[in-house]
Parts: structure tokens; sequence; C-alpha cells
């Protein structure tokens, strides 16, 4: 498909193939899962080389990188929508990339964590800035696909990530991580650079001021689809960061995976891929909600029987990888159409949208999936049980955005913009 992404001609951009802004805007989300994602092989050796005592408290590393991440997004969206998207996704990634890189020469936990926590305030611009591009040039069921795509993209690193990561520790330590991590943010940056246009519209820029950001704030906040579908992904989006967080516990701790627990680990990420795929081939003929409400629907039903099961007793492995692969390929239905149908009413606004909304799945989800992380007690039971709880209080969040009713009549698809 030849379809270009392009700026209004006023703008004077550059326009890009289709193929390469999916492929660029994957790679600026990728950054986030890359973070996380290539250092869960070296967590054990990382504790022990640090002093770190508990296994628990390994999870911190990244923990503070989630909480660095979700104090900074109320930053980069008013900032993108008064100077444009380029600008403050330069600058984040600037950040980034350095912390990653000083990282390597920790010299104890806390100044680790301190860093990490600064890596994740640069990395804060890209997980804003990539959805508000996004929704710059496609809205609706177009936004849903392309965001489908992305995600298809943005999940090949989860699958080779821990791999990656598993390679250098055979050659190397727990530093030289952090070193290809800043080395690859660092090509991206530069990509981004040369060939991400300007997608803001020029008659969308809003003063930086307090008033303006607190009216973009209220508007936000109080337009109900907007904030109760964002309030259903922070939720969602929390059993995730719990599974992240126990991974390394649950694969090698209980299961004995040893030096495969990355390639399940990428199977389980290429599930979700395929699932992201299926989605933006459905999406525009079927429609977000009735998609993303059964998926849901099933997301609980797959929850409920793994906790049922894990009530009597350990759960044998091949159970628990099918119960699990069967909730993250709903996963990937739910994620990106939650986020499509939240930012639509609010294009005019899209950076402190995705700001605000960034903010509570970040922050939100990260609580939520810490809290779960810390109750692991060495059985699956706790991150199961955190599974079906969120599961339900997402449904509940969407029953409320939609005033009682699913599978509501699909949106008529939209427009680029």
């Amino acid at each position: 498909m030849e379809q270009n992404v392009k700026n209004d001609a006023q703008q004077g951009a550059l326009s890009i193939p289709r193929w390469e802004f999916i492929a660029l805007t994957a790679a600026l989300m990728a950054v986030n899962a890359l973070a996380i994602d290539i250092m869960l092989p070296a967590l054990q050796q990382m504790g022990a080389s640090l002093g770190v005592v508990s296994e628990n408290h390994r999870q911190f590393v990244i923990t503070a990188y989630i909480a660095g991440m979700g104090l900074a997004l109320l930053f980069y969206g008013p900032a993108s929508d008064r100077f444009g998207r380029r600008g403050p996704l330069l600058f984040g990634l600037g950040i980034y990339v350095m912390a990653a890189f000083a990282a390597a020469f920790a010299p104890s936990f806390e100044i680790l964590l301190a860093l990490r926590f600064i890596q994740g305030v640069g990395a804060a611009s890209t997980r804003v800035i990539a959805v508000s591009i996004v929704r710059d040039r496609f809205g609706g069921r177009q936004m849903a696909e392309i965001m489908s795509l992305v995600f298809m993209v943005f999940m090949i690193i989860p699958v080779i990530a821990p791999g990656i990561g598993q390679i250098v520790m055979l050659f190397s330590e727990w530093h030289m991580i952090f070193v290809v991590m800043s080395l690859s943010a660092l090509a991206i940056t530069a990509w981004a650079a040369f060939r991400l246009p300007e997608t803001m519209h020029p008659e969308d820029r809003r003063p930086l001021s307090l008033l303006s950001i607190a009216r973009g704030f209220r508007i936000v906040l109080t337009t109900r689809v907007s904030l109760f579908y964002t309030l259903a992904s922070m939720i969602i989006f929390g059993s995730l960061f719990g599974f992240i967080n126990s991974a390394q516990q649950v694969y090698v701790g209980i299961y004995g995976l040893g030096v495969w627990f990355p390639a399940v680990f990428a199977a389980i990420a290429a599930m979700m891929s395929v699932s992201s795929f299926l989605n933006s081939r459905l999406v525009v003929k079927l429609g977000m909600r009735r998609l993303s409400h059964g998926a849901l629907l099933g997301f609980i039903v797959v929850s409920a029987i793994w906790f049922a099961w894990s009530l009597t007793g350990s759960v044998p492995f091949p159970a628990f990888i099918l119960l699990f692969a069967a909730a993250m390929f709903q996963f990937g239905w739910i994620g990106s159409n939650f986020n499509a149908i939240a930012m639509e009413p609010l294009g005019h606004i899209a950076g402190t949208a995705s700001s605000v909304q960034s903010f509570m799945q970040t922050v939100g989800g990260g609580l939520i999936g810490a809290l779960i992380g810390q109750s692991f007690d060495g059985t699956v039971m706790p991150l199961a049980a955190g599974y079906v709880s969120v599961s339900v209080l997402g449904l509940m969040m969407v029953l409320i955005a939609e005033r009682g009713k699913l599978f509501g009549a699909p949106n008529a698809p939209a427009r680029p913009h």
C-alpha cells in the first residue's frame, strides 16, 4: 500500500511512507519496552552485584523507571501542544540516552535507581508524543488500526530484548546492558531527528500557561468516555506491569526455566503481536467497541479459571502458559482500541490528552503492577488474583463510560486529519 502519511502543505514538512511512519512510531514506543525487558535476565546478577538482599527489592529497578516516566508525562503533553512534537521528543530522548549510559557505571543500588528514574523522565516524551503524532494524522477506527500495527511492531522488542539481555550476560556483565540500551536509543533518536516530520496542525497550538494547561486537563478529565476508558486502560495495564515485575521469579523461580526464560517470554510477546495484527485487520470492519468489549469479557473468564486453579495448589506449567497466553492474546485487542476510543474526542488537544491519559495509565498501572509484584509469595496465585481483579474493575469502568451498555453501535470510520 503506497499511501503516504503527510502533513498539511502549509507546514512545509516532508512526508514519509506509511510503513516508515508506523515503524518509527513503534520504535519510539519500543524504547520503553527496551528499558525494561532487556534487563530482566540480569536482575539477579544486578542485585547480587549491588548488595540487594530481597528478591522483591530488585523489582525497584523497574518501579523507579516507571515512576520517573509517570511523573514527567504531565510535562511533555502541554509542551508538545505549544512547541510541536519534534522538539520535546528529541529533548526527552537525549535525557534517556545519557541516563542509560550513566547507569552502566552506577556504584550503588541507590544511584542506579536515581538514574533509572531520570531515564524514565526522558522516556516519557516517547510515550506521550508517539500517541500524539498518530492522533494528529488519524482518528476513530483508522487510529485504532494504526495503533494496532504500531503495537504489533512494538512487540518485537519484548520478543527479542530478553534474548539480547541473555546474550549480553553470557559475554559480559549487567553494566553492558545499559550501554546497549543507550546506543539503541541513540540510533532511534537519529532516525527521528532526520525523518520524523512535524505532525501538529498549526491551528492546534496552545499557549504554555498554567491557565491553558488547567483548561486542557479539565477537558480531558470531564469527558466521560475519555476518562473512564483511560481508567479502564490504566487498570488493565496494571496486570501487565505486575507480570513484568515478577516474570523472572515466576519463570525461573517457580518453573525453573533458567536460560529458556527469554524464549518463553518472547513467545508470549509474539502472541500479543499476532493479536495486534489481527485487530488491525478486523477493527475497521467490526469496530473498536465490539472487539475490545468481547476481548475484555474473555480476559475475565480466562483470568477467573486461572485464579480458581491456583487456589487448588500449584498450576502445572503447560496449564499456566496456556491460560496466560490466552489472556495476553486478548490484551492485544483491549489496549489499542481503548486508547483510540479515549483519544477520539480530544484530537484538538492531542498532546495534553495523551499526557494526562499516559500519566494515569503509567502511574496508576505502575502502582497496581507494583502491588501485584510485591505480593509474590512463591506461587502464581497472587498474579492470578491480580489479573482477575483488574479485569473486573476494568469492566466496571467501561460500563460507566458506555452508560451500562456493551458492544455499542460501532463508530463510523473517521477520516485522517
